[in-house]
């Protein structure tokens, strides 16, 4: 079953409550973070996090963008994240193993998540490994919304759906950048699960009508 994960990168943040209650038809609510650093981008923080967790109880998909994650995965979690997602390109190998165990230690569901540059074959050991519940491909370079979707991602989700069906079935496969009623088609027919869409859905004159649209 398709899930649908608005970002609030697209909200009004000074109605953060109610763009969130305008999207309460999807399925998860995708919570961009950044920090300036792994990105050239500052979005919000562990407080915020707190504060969306008091007025939903959406699953809050989590999506660090951040350098060394494993030094917040304690407070995210415990601020109320019911997934968090960690970039393979934001620290070496034995850290972000580190940071999936803090996770389950925590009992948070757990993701990693791919630039466009790196490549599908990277997520092998994290599947095998650490039992991810979810990979995020990255169809846009993460920074900033309103990005125009990367198409020349459709291969590599289609690879990561491979890897998935082989080693760990059950893992979502999810997929952020461009994606609207058309792109959605072509994510879904790749492989994808879970969408992620920004503006497509808060750029809307009708936010449940554009997350029906989503669903196809």
């Amino acid at each position: 079953m398709i899930k649908i994960a608005p970002s609030i990168l697209s909200a009004d943040f000074c109605d953060l409550a109610r763009d969130i209650q305008r999207v309460s038809s999807a399925d998860w609510l995708h919570v961009d973070v950044m920090d300036g650093m792994f990105v050239p981008n500052l979005t919000i923080g562990v407080p915020v996090v707190q504060s969306i967790r008091r007025h939903t109880e959406m699953f809050l998909d989590v999506h660090l963008m951040i350098e060394k994650p494993g030094r917040y995965v304690e407070a995210f979690a415990r601020a109320g994240a019911d997934l968090l997602t960690v970039h393979l390109e934001a620290d070496m190998p034995p850290a972000l193993h580190a940071a999936l165990a803090e996770m389950d230690r925590l009992g948070v569901k757990k993701g990693i998540a791919l630039r466009p540059i790196t490549a599908a074959e990277a997520v092998i050991p994290y599947l095998r490994e650490d039992g991810v519940d979810l990979i995020l491909v990255m169809t846009v370079e993460p920074g900033f919304g309103g990005q125009s979707f990367m198409a020349d991602q459709l291969p590599k989700i289609r690879a990561v759906r491979r890897y998935i069906q082989q080693y760990r079935p059950e893992c979502r496969l999810e997929v952020d950048g461009g994606v609207n009623a058309e792109t959605a088609r072509q994510v879904v027919e790749a492989g994808a699960d879970v969408l992620v869409a920004g503006s497509a859905v808060y750029g809307a004159p009708d936010p449940a009508a554009a997350i029906a649209a989503l669903r196809g």
